[in-house]
């Protein structure tokens, strides 16, 4: 056996090694590509995946949710109706108008702003605030209900168009305020237009909304029209440069239907208010919204970091507060900026421009990067003129996670980081943005080991291929070195085992 391995290596030629090398680099290459290439767009290592799903259970390996089902049944539905809140798409409060907004980009850049995903939840979105069961009963609201599920704009602006010479439609004018206005103030006529029609609807259904099931559908429908028409003339003035016009219309919708909630009026009003710097009624409004009852978006964390940030920015040096330590103040706005950072860890990177803004989609996910986006857009200007904000911001939001555990089992002052952002924020997000993704993924093991065997196989072809006589010598060491011990174990057996038993052996 020790003279058959012999003889074998020192039949082996330098070109064998050459061959066998760089068909090892060639395929350690191969498998790396694909593993990185499938890592990139799934965000996983192909071969742990199968590891995990298909060998583990044939080699025995436990279900981890069959083993904990017991343990784990009662804090499933909590878990689960958090995961469900956390990933909810919201609609963006202060989202673009079509037509003078997103169009105008279109033209000028070539590139589609919005998916197909944003424009379709939109779609469903004006399907329940503008429709209800009884548009059949009246031609004109039939035909805007077939004009809402229309995929095809030039098709949903002819049916507006149509839906108007059979009378005064308010959600007709809304359809062309939103997509057929080319400038702001098209759109703001517009919905004057609108908001005289929706409001003679909203006081007829007002006085029959108790008559049965359909008069209050329609007066529920009627309402939300009327809020979104009045809201958007409010951020139509707030475009032209009419911000007290624009906070008082905000204000004065707010009191008149306090409970609609959902259209998140407050958030315009802060954006509004912190354009006039009026500081003390942003935080009034923060006083009543920033609550622990109530969701919270980074408009709300961020605009409380500000405040706090902006009673110490302007004096705020990193070398003096080394020395001296933080005071009071600055350690309040501090924790401020931690817990903004740390509900949305996507925002700091546009305030502090490291990362390209691009313009925000029709909705967001809180705590994701369409929501870093959305409130970057509209606030990095504020940021910006309170003196040393932006640097404070820079000194102190890394620190952040230091204090989050990781992994991200637990939050520190939030919920734990939902890890469905990325999935949804590409979904919502055009494809030539840049998707921030928190937490970083780590490199999987088989990309780093497939990428060191393809290295360095690749460099032993090289070395053979270049001296391919030294190469062989170090190779049959090698393998002698290899083969050792199993030639020491087999010169044991001859030792010990008879030589005719030994004989009849190695015949068979």
């Amino acid at each position: 056996m020790k003279y058959a391995v012999s003889m074998f290596l020192n039949t082996l030629t330098p070109k064998f090694y050459v061959a066998l090398t760089g068909t090892s680099s060639l395929i350690s290459g191969l498998i790396l590509i694909f593993e990185w290439w499938y890592f990139r767009k799934y965000g996983t290592s192909f071969i742990e995946q199968v590891s995990v799903s298909h060998l583990r259970p044939l080699l025995g390996g436990v279900d981890n949710n069959s083993s904990n089902n017991s343990n784990s049944s009662n804090g499933d539905s909590d878990s689960n109706r958090q995961s469900v809140s956390e990933c909810k798409v919201w609609r963006n409060p202060l989202n673009l108008f079509r037509g003078a907004e997103y169009n105008r980009y279109t033209w000028v850049t070539g590139r589609e702003p919005l998916t197909y995903y944003d424009m379709n939840l939109s779609a469903q979105d004006h399907q329940t605030f503008f429709t209800c069961d009884s548009d059949h009963l009246r031609p004109a609201d039939a035909i805007m209900q077939k004009a809402w599920r229309e995929r095809n704009p030039q098709a949903r602006i002819s049916a507006a168009h149509e839906a108007l010479e059979i009378n005064e439609c308010a959600t007709a004018y809304i359809l062309l305020a939103e997509e057929e206005a080319t400038t702001i103030a098209e759109a703001e006529k517009l919905f004057k237009q609108a908001l005289k029609a929706g409001d003679g609807c909203y006081r007829r259904s007002q006085q029959l909304q108790h008559h049965g099931s359909q008069y209050e559908a329609q007066h529920r429908r009627d309402t939300n029209v009327l809020v979104y028409i009045k809201r958007r003339l409010a951020m139509c003035a707030r475009r032209l440069g009419r911000t007290r016009e624009a906070v008082k219309m905000m204000r004065d919708l707010m009191k008149e239907f306090p409970l609609l909630s959902m259209f998140n009026i407050h958030e315009n009003l802060l954006e509004a208010l912190l354009e006039l710097q009026a500081y003390a009624d942003v935080q009034a409004v923060l006083a009543k919204y920033d609550d622990i009852s109530l969701p919270k978006s980074a408009t709300i964390c961020y605009t409380a970091a500000l405040l706090k940030a902006r009673a110490v920015s302007d004096k705020f040096s990193p070398e003096a507060a080394s020395r001296r330590g933080l005071s009071t103040a600055e350690m309040n706005a501090v924790e401020a900026i931690h817990r903004a950072v740390e509900f949305n860890p996507h925002v700091p990177k546009y305030l502090l421009e490291m990362k390209s803004l691009i313009l925000p989609p029709e909705h967001i996910l809180k705590r994701g990067d369409s929501e870093a986006i959305a409130y970057a857009f509209f606030h990095l200007a504020h940021w910006k003129r309170v003196e040393g904000a932006l640097n404070l911001l820079h000194c102190t939001w890394e620190g952040t996670f230091r204090m989050i555990p990781y992994p991200l089992e637990k939050g520190h002052l939030f919920y734990p980081y939902p890890i469905c952002t990325e999935t949804a924020d590409r979904e919502l997000l055009p494809s030539f943005h840049e998707v921030s993704v928190y937490p970083k993924k780590e490199l999987p093991f088989f990309i780093l080991f497939t990428a060191g065997l393809c290295s360095f196989t690749a460099m032993l072809a090289l070395l053979t291929h270049q001296f391919p006589e030294l190469m062989g010598v170090f190779a049959k060491a090698f393998l002698s070195t290899l083969f050792a011990p199993l030639n020491f174990v087999m010169e044991k057996v001859e030792s010990i085992l008879p030589s005719s038993l030994w004989h009849q052996l190695t015949r068979i």
